[in-house]
């Protein structure tokens, strides 16, 4: 079973298919999601039906992010828009066609069955940011779901386990990773990337806005490894038992010339 913790998406439907086709996850593998769907770009909308989908291929953990938070008050509560509406808002009225009255059942369902923060024996998820010395449950939602991460960063938090959160756009499109803290919201819509990161192994997966995957020296190597691995996995099927080595090495040769 792999384990994903994912940032922000903000509307970035493109860059949403794009990470998911990436990651490919199975029936056991957890997504993570650390909210804010919703705002800023284009197919909020595109988004929030590709979210409800991958819950039918893998496990998911859905949180929620204060840009639900505000949609779910005008589009439920009636509140004045005005915040939300100059906060990203416009956006994904946009592409529910012009009117929240377009808002379909199932996406209520949706924004309403988010959870508050997510918390295993060994991390904790939440949207924004956490007070250090007081438990997951008692913690205001104010800083759940709207406190920007402070300078100098949050203390560990009491509980030993590593936290991980979104909200606080990394302007450089790279993970935050304090150790005992990890921020996920890579800036997609402003310019940066939708990030995954497995949890076990640290590896992270990229994409930007337009759907692109992110191209890491480390990443270019890996796929340059697979297509040698495919292609003499291939070769082999036409080959003699004794040339079986040969190939070997010299696919190994060039995999450690690569590396330079």
């Amino acid at each position: 079973m792999r384990r994903f913790a994912i940032g922000d998406v903000h509307g970035c439907g493109k860059a949403l298919r794009s990470l998911i086709e990436a990651v490919a996850p199975t029936s056991d593998d957890e997504l993570i999601f650390l909210g804010d769907y919703v705002d800023r770009g284009p197919n909020s909308r595109d988004c929030i039906d590709q979210l409800i989908e991958v819950q039918k291929t893998c496990r998911t953990v859905m949180l929620r992010g204060n840009h639900e938070i505000m949609m779910m008050a005008v589009t439920i509560g009636g509140l004045d828009p005005a915040m939300w509406l100059s906060s990203g808002g416009t956006s994904t009225v946009s592409s529910y066609g012009g009117s929240l009255s377009k808002v379909s059942n199932r996406h209520l369902e949706f924004f309403q069955s988010l959870r508050p923060y997510y918390e295993t024996d060994d991390e904790i998820f939440v949207h924004a940011c956490y007070a250090a010395d007081i438990p997951m449950i008692q913690q205001d939602d104010s800083i759940r779901y709207w406190t920007h991460l402070p300078y100098p960063l949050p203390q560990p938090h009491l509980s030993g386990k590593r936290v991980y959160v979104g909200h606080t756009p990394q302007l450089n499109g790279c993970v935050l990773d304090a150790g005992h803290l990890v921020c996920m919201d890579t800036f997609c819509f402003g310019g940066g990337f939708l990030t995954a990161m497995n949890l076990e192994t640290s590896e992270t997966f990229q994409t930007d806005r337009h759907g692109h995957l992110r191209r890491t020296p480390g990443r270019m190597w890996m796929d340059r490894w697979n297509r040698c691995r495919k292609l003499f996995s291939k070769a082999v099927g036409n080959r003699a038992p004794d040339d079986v080595a040969t190939s070997d090495r010299a696919c190994g040769e060039t995999s450690a010339q690569g590396l330079h």
